[in-house]
């Protein structure tokens, strides 16, 4: 059996060793130390600065699963773990041993997890997010205005700038601006690379 590598964090002795006890009983996982983990689960009391912290420092490890075990979360809390990049959160009063293995398991997998109020809450503030917040400027999720999905669109079925002016009613230099701004805002090299990036992303 291949056991799964986890590191325990939390700046709570007393919550790290209840959360390590309880998983020392399962033999599908082992602990271990930050350099040697898959998934890490950070434990605290509520989502403030000090957790952040810590899981920013985590992030820094691309290739470790980062999980949250925390007895409160309030909008703002759920919002910022999710901009991290964590792979699931939990609650301290759902995570009994069945429950922190199977996040784990599922983390290790590349799964995420996340108990169904708190998604609904997060599918609401984005949904506000975009609805106030993005769409009165043009923008949407994927960090593209409207016009920069059209115009690689029509990149990316080939056609050349003249052709996507007059196709969309702009100016060619209205479409090589677009297709400047694009490629300097996302770091991209060329008009391919740009429509290889929105394509690997899944823009157009």
């Amino acid at each position: 059996m291949n056991r799964i590598a986890v590191y325990v964090q939390a700046h709570d002795p007393i919550l790290r060793a209840g959360v390590a006890s309880q998983l020392r009983q399962r033999p599908e996982v082992r602990l271990v130390g930050e350099d040697e983990a898959r998934v890490a689960l950070v434990v605290g009391d509520t989502v403030d600065e000090e957790l952040l912290r810590s899981l920013k420092v985590l992030r820094c490890r691309p290739d470790l699963r980062i999980l949250v075990i925390s007895r409160h979360v309030d909008d703002a809390g759920l919002i910022a773990v999710m901009e991290i990049g964590v792979a699931g959160l939990v609650r301290r009063a759902e995570a009994t041993p069945d429950r922190l293995l199977s996040i784990i398991e599922a983390a290790a997998k590349g799964e995420g997890c996340l108990p169904p109020d708190l998604l609904g809450r997060l599918l609401s503030q984005v949904g506000s997010l975009q609805r106030d917040v993005l769409g009165p400027r043009g923008l949407s999720f994927t960090g593209l205005a409207d016009r920069e999905v059209q115009v690689l669109r029509l990149v990316a079925d080939g056609y050349d700038t003249a052709e996507i002016a007059a196709r969309l009613c702009y100016s060619q230099r209205t479409v090589k601006s677009v297709m400047h701004d694009v490629t300097t805002r996302l770091n991209l090299r060329n008009r391919s690379h740009a429509v290889a990036y929105a394509l690997r992303n899944g823009l157009l």
